[in-house]
């Protein structure tokens, strides 16, 4: 059995149009034992009642609706779905997305190796009209940050799997404590966890011939925050990421030596987004100090050497 998890905010027209798409995929393989579960994290249109019209099931196929009475944001969502997954291999979908046929075929081999924890799918990403392939995350270290961006989707490793269109070994994923819930609402979650996976020696994988479509213009996030709101999280979950993650004392030093350069080049631009992001990572710090110590338990390779992979 494999479990797909799909987090849900205010998202009706989206599973309206999507969540038939990803059962029709499902229901063509007949050997295939499938639960879906729907995580509605305090959803406020009618995406229980868009849900509910559309529970049939076929032998194989069940769907279960998980709902929070409030947002708690992308993260508790779903590792409150993951929790709940009965498969060992766990997909995650936003709403905004949908698999092409057989994307499960070339996901699922990859995990034959227990040291495999995620697998990317290719995101044919619409975007402004246009479609972008997207999946493979590349990244290096730079003025105090790592940088995260698009890779071409050439070769197989990557930086990090997406948590909206990737699949997960369930029981690495509970050894690694699953999505960090200080990234809530939303960003870097799924860059955090991967790093960590590869910092506890296991696989992160990118796979170009699982597809999956993603409408992400039409996505919750674009829908329901401010771009500068969009921005302090960001910014905020940057730092978050770091102060969590990096271990390598070079690196910790460059971060600390580039911040004087940061604060003043955001001041120049008055980039109030920035300024409120730190001062949030900082609120967070406790959290912050909590969870590296946990995660260095489990880290067997340093930094540099994740890094070194992806200049």
């Amino acid at each position: 059995m494999i479990s797909i998890v799909i987090p849900n905010f205010n998202g009706a027209e989206l599973l309206k149009k999507n969540l038939p798409k990803v059962k029709e995929v499902l229901i063509d393989d007949k050997n295939l034992k499938v639960d879906i579960i729907i995580v509605d994290d305090g959803s406020t249109d009618n995406s229980l009642e868009i849900i509910e019209n559309q529970r049939y099931e076929k032998p194989g196929l069940e769907i279960t609706v998980l709902k929070n009475e409030k947002n708690m944001g992308f993260s508790s969502a779903v590792n409150r779905g993951v929790k709940r997954a009965r498969g060992e291999i766990v997909i995650l979908l936003n709403t905004d997305a949908y698999p092409e046929k057989n994307f499960l075929k070339y996901l699922l081999p990859h995990f034959k190796n227990e040291k495999t924890f995620a697998v990317g799918c290719m995101d044919k990403s619409i975007e402004d009209g246009k479609t972008v392939l997207r999946g493979r995350g590349l990244g290096e270290w730079k003025r105090g940050f790592l940088m995260h961006r698009r890779g071409e989707i050439d070769k197989t490793n990557t930086l990090w799997v997406s948590g909206g269109s990737g699949a997960f070994s369930k029981s690495i994923w509970e050894k690694l404590g699953g999505f960090n819930e200080a990234y809530n609402p939303f960003y870097w979650e799924d860059i955090d966890l991967s790093y960590r996976a590869k910092k506890a020696g296991y696989k992160v994988l990118f796979e170009p011939k699982s597809i999956v479509i993603h409408e992400h213009a039409e996505g919750a996030v674009r829908e329901h925050y401010s771009m500068s709101e969009i921005k302090r999280i960001s910014y905020r979950n940057q730092f978050v990421f770091v102060w969590i993650n990096i271990t390598d004392l070079g690196l910790q030093i460059s971060h600390l030596v580039w911040l004087p350069y940061h604060f003043l080049k955001a001041l120049i631009r008055w980039d109030i987004p920035f300024f409120l992001g730190f001062f949030n990572a900082l609120i967070l710090l406790p959290i912050i100090i909590k969870s590296s110590f946990k995660y260095q338990k489990l880290f067997v390779k340093k930094d540099q050497e994740i890094l070194s992979s992806y200049k």
